[in-house]
């Protein structure tokens, strides 16, 4: 691997190549993405290109671990100054939304990922969930959340928010269509009312049980009762 470059242009430049394999890669997918198309979308020679990735796979890869850095630094800057865990999922979820959003290429290039670099998927995920585990554990710690296993927690989260954002944000053609047509939803973002079903079902898993209700004691017989 390319060690990062020193100089501001040279971090420029491959910015710029990487913003062009992201568009490359979710539009043709890997196959169709040559290096050729990638280099004249991003308006340098291919020469310039092997400055800074040896191979078109090391730019998928370092196109993955671009993307799941900058969606999570979303999340956390997002949910830091989050009273408790419940609102720290509710910023972080939004956060989420709104960046694949801006970048639909997320899931279209980390689910190629699977056939084309299986470990650039692992990390990609691992690394989210890493994060979650860590912060559902302190928040159990504190008493914000029920006995729940962190692990399951977290892989259970990430699945709402995958399936929720492919549904309402990439799969939307425009037209709204029947609720279980997940090519048909009308919109480009998570409508207010379907945000507010999936935290109302994420508070409802996470939340911290009630206490059982102490029973009352019986009331004492005064004389002259029936026994």
């Amino acid at each position: 691997m390319r060690p990062a470059p020193r100089t501001k242009k040279g971090r420029e430049t491959r910015q710029r190549i990487l913003a062009a394999a992201e568009q490359m890669f979710s539009t043709n997918g890997y196959s169709d993405a040559s290096v050729a198309r990638i280099t004249d979308a991003a308006g340098v020679g291919q020469g310039t290109f092997y400055l800074y990735f040896d191979s078109k796979l090391e730019l998928f890869e370092q196109l993955v671990e671009d993307l799941n850095r900058r969606v999570r630094r979303a999340m956390s800057e997002a949910s830091a100054a989050a009273p408790n865990r419940i609102e720290a999922e509710r910023a972080g979820f939004r956060a989420f939304f709104q960046f694949t959003a801006e970048h639909p290429s997320l899931y279209r290039i980390v689910r190629e990922a699977e056939l084309v670099s299986p470990g650039a998927l692992r990390l990609h995920y691992g690394r989210i969930v890493d994060g979650y585990i860590e912060g559902l554990r302190q928040a159990g710690a504190a008493g914000e959340i029920g006995d729940i296993d962190p692990t399951v927690a977290a892989w259970a989260l990430m699945g709402i928010g995958e399936m929720i954002g492919m549904r309402w944000v990439l799969w939307s053609n425009g037209e709204a269509g029947d609720d279980s047509d997940p090519l048909a939803s009308g919109t480009s973002a998570v409508p207010d009312e379907v945000f507010e079903q999936m935290m109302t079902f994420i508070g409802r898993a996470l939340g911290r049980p009630e206490p059982a209700a102490t029973p009352s004691p019986p009331t004492p017989l005064s004389e002259g009762q029936p026994q």
